[in-house]
């Protein structure tokens, strides 16, 4: 590990539990930030529900006005997600619904950036929904670094993630998951951006940071999208601008191989286009399954498109200056 990476983990890996409630309320009420919370959701009607209600109990009272605005971005659900979200006391509002003059392309990444265009807040929040027996320090762990140090710029969640078993989410001899991140991400960024080697959860889906600085960076419309900014915040603000904190444990479902490795070629060719920046081939990935008669293969694109920085686009800069 880099010498700098070791005095970057020791002054800028902390615990929630450095800065209590009190703390981030006081220095959001000396700073006049606000805070917007987004979830991005597909099919999340069993798990969505609860993170709306806990956030908005612990974060956004009378007594505790940590959190400004939540707003459940819902890519496209074919289940009950929309109305779970609203009724315990969400925003939600549809891809399809903002940006319309672009047509919306699949993925984790479109749905992040596109809430840029629809939450204000000074600093934003994303949190996965699909997230089981969720705390809400997984929001203020995130986001009390960036209302009480202002060189900071974004933060990534740090946490266990047991496997989960089927038998009541419990892990087995201590399994952990985040298969991918131990054999794709995490050799890419040692081998590739050093620096970033002292990331615990590079892709977890739960990070915060300054809208100033998120409108700047493009964003992968697919898997790819926690590397990819990862990355360019690195090149755009620095190692000492990022940060991390631990939030305990993260219990979520956990997908399957096929899922994992359509995951794994994204995040590579994410990391791919970032080292060579020039024009490629849209690439392919075919995987077996088993068929009646052998194997068959199964062939995918490999998400690869990206959405500029936001602070290109008319719409926002309209939005932001009324």
């Amino acid at each position: 590990m880099l010498e700098e990476v070791e005095r970057w983990l020791a002054g800028r890996s902390w615990s929630a539990a450095d800065r209590p409630l009190e703390q981030l309320l006081e220095a959001k009420r000396q700073t006049g930030r606000t805070v917007s919370v987004v979830l991005p959701a597909l099919d999340e009607e069993a798990t969505v529900g609860a993170i709306v209600a806990a956030i908005r109990a612990d974060l956004m009272t009378e007594e505790v006005p940590l959190v400004d605005e939540l707003v459940v971005l819902d890519s496209g659900s074919t289940d009950r997600t929309a109305e779970v979200a609203a009724a315990a006391g969400a925003r939600v509002v549809h891809r399809d619904s903002v940006l319309p003059r672009i047509p919306a392309l699949p993925g984790k990444g479109e749905v992040l950036w596109r809430s840029l265009l629809v939450t204000s807040g000074d600093i934003v929040c994303f949190v996965d929904a699909d997230l089981r027996e969720f705390s809400s320090t997984f929001v203020s762990g995130i986001v009390g670094p960036l209302l009480t140090d202002p060189e900071v710029q974004f933060v990534k969640a740090m946490y266990d993630r047991p496997l989960d078993t089927g038998q009541g989410g419990r892990p087995a001899g201590g399994e952990q998951g985040g298969r991918v991140t131990e054999l794709v991400a995490r050799p890419l960024l040692n081998l590739h951006w050093p620096r970033l080697a002292g990331f615990v959860q590079p892709l977890g889906g739960e990070y915060a940071a300054r809208r100033s600085l998120l409108e700047r960076l493009p964003f992968p419309v697919g898997y790819g999208v926690e590397l990819g900014l990862l990355v360019d915040a690195l090149h755009t603000v620095g190692l000492d601008a990022l940060a991390q904190v631990d939030v305990g444990v993260r219990r979520h479902r956990h997908q399957g191989g096929q899922a994992l490795g359509r995951m794994a070629a994204a995040i590579y060719r994410t990391a791919q286009l970032r080292l060579a920046r020039g024009h490629l081939v849209r690439p392919r990935l075919t995987q077996f399954e088993r068929g009646e008669h052998g194997f068959v293969p199964r062939t995918t694109g490999v998400d690869t498109e990206e959405r500029p920085p936001m602070a290109e686009i008319p719409e926002y800069a309209e939005r932001r200056a009324a």
